[in-house]
């Protein structure tokens, strides 16, 4: 039986890391990083975890969940034999793997701790040396960590903590029989933490298939709101969609832009490249080198347009994502939800736009009705100053909103057909 209790807000005095229950030089660690408040998930699982319960963590990217499995894991790892880490972290994607070392490497140091990500897409041997130099925590993406155990680099014998990470995209993205297949293999009594957007579906077959009694905590954040974000639908024409985007870019600092294909995303950064935008394209077809890079440029600053397919922006945290674009319109209102949590992260406002060509809006109208979002489709062209600022521009009410001729002549013509029927 599954000893299971569920929150749906912080409602704890606690205000603090130390009283979390945290050793004081961790806390003196996330001081340095300027890190002195727990995110509600953090306050919500962290002193369980640090009993050593298995825990279920339900929270949105960008939410704090990283620190909320790292910090205890950190916490209770101790020294590891080469080849033979204590602490393994599954993730869906390279990106998140590379993000989730940077969030942990300084807290590990502080203990002489080593941390390691493993991912396909890059050579396998640093890998592999860093793994049998006794590395105590693995960050990594099921394929390549099953590549490592079929070539006996890494034993499983020595894990007391794993944690599953995004579980619901591990779902998504076909990885849940890879991480069984991993979970089969950590022998031994073991700590496991898990982690996701919703506890349910196959996650959930998931949670009773390798976890015990576990505590299950979700945080009023978990779910992405579309109520912290403003919503723009502008009906734009083929040749001037790309002039758009661009005018939409040069209004603020950081813009993510989604598209539907490989080729769209390339065709779209070398487009508002021409436009003078400095924009960096990023999808599974290019290099990890060249996904680095471009996640690198955009978090830095360096080119304030990131175009990105769906599975490449999986796991992507980014702070201060000014605006999300939907370049080419989402299919379903889950893509347009997860997609635009890329800004309104952690309670903040956010700016999500949708561009609509002429034979999209039916589309549109019924993406928006599944998603909760209620605004007109207002038609711009790329010269309208409008687009400079479209946060403090509020859409008009379909009253206000001037009619096109056809939209005037099919309201005329319902309008007769009534006279008729009186």
């Amino acid at each position: 039986m599954t000893d299971t209790s569920t929150t749906d807000a912080l409602d704890a005095d606690t205000t603090t890391f130390g009283d979390l229950g945290l050793p004081d030089d961790l806390v003196e660690a996330l001081e340095r990083a300027g890190i002195t408040a727990p995110f509600p998930i953090q306050a919500l699982t962290i002193p369980d975890a640090l009993a050593g319960r298995d825990v279920c963590g339900q929270a949105r990217t960008g939410s704090g969940k990283t620190l909320a499995f790292g910090l205890p894991m950190i916490a209770k790892a101790k020294p590891a034999a080469p080849g033979r880490p204590v602490a393994l972290v599954l993730v869906p994607t390279r990106e998140l793997a590379n993000q989730v070392t940077e969030v942990l490497e300084p807290l590990a140091e502080a203990r002489d701790l080593k941390v390691v990500a493993v991912y396909g897409g890059a050579p396998m041997n640093p890998q592999i040396n860093a793994i049998k130099n006794g590395a105590e925590i693995v960050i990594a993406t099921p394929g390549r960590f099953i590549d490592l155990m079929e070539r006996k680099v890494v034993h499983l014998g020595d894990i007391a903590v794993v944690a599953i990470d995004e579980a619901d995209q591990m779902a998504d993205m076909g990885f849940l029989p890879q991480v069984r297949r991993i979970m089969r293999n950590v022998d031994g009594e073991h700590q496991t933490m898990l982690f996701s957007a919703t506890l349910e579906g196959q996650v959930g077959s998931l949670i009773k298939a390798y976890m015990t009694n576990p505590v299950s905590y979700a945080a009023q954040e978990a779910k992405v709101s579309i109520d912290t974000m403003a919503h723009r639908f502008l009906k734009v024409h083929q040749m001037d969609k790309v002039k758009v985007a661009a005018a939409i870019a040069r209004g603020v600092e950081r813009t993510l832009m989604f598209t539907a294909t490989k080729a769209g995303c390339d065709r779209l950064a070398e487009r508002l490249m021409e436009e003078g935008i400095n924009a960096m394209a990023i999808h599974g077809g290019l290099q990890q080198s060249r996904r680095e890079k471009a996640l690198a440029k955009f978090t830095s600053g360096a080119a304030p347009v990131l175009v990105a397919t769906n599975v490449a922006a999986r796991g992507l945290h980014v702070e201060g994502v000014d605006v999300v674009l939907h370049y080419d319109p989402p299919d379903d209102p889950k893509t347009y939800v997860h997609r635009s949590g890329r800004t309104a992260r952690a309670g903040e406002e956010g700016l999500v736009v949708t561009l609509v060509l002429w034979d999209q809006v039916n589309e549109a109208l019924r993406l928006q009705k599944q998603a909760g979002v209620r605004t007109p489709i207002v038609k711009m062209f790329s010269n309208d100053e409008r687009l400079a600022d479209l946060t403090s521009w509020t859409p008009p009410t379909d009253d206000d909103e001037p009619l096109t001729k056809a939209e005037a002549r099919r309201r005329n013509s319902l309008g007769r057909r009534r006279r008729r029927r009186m």
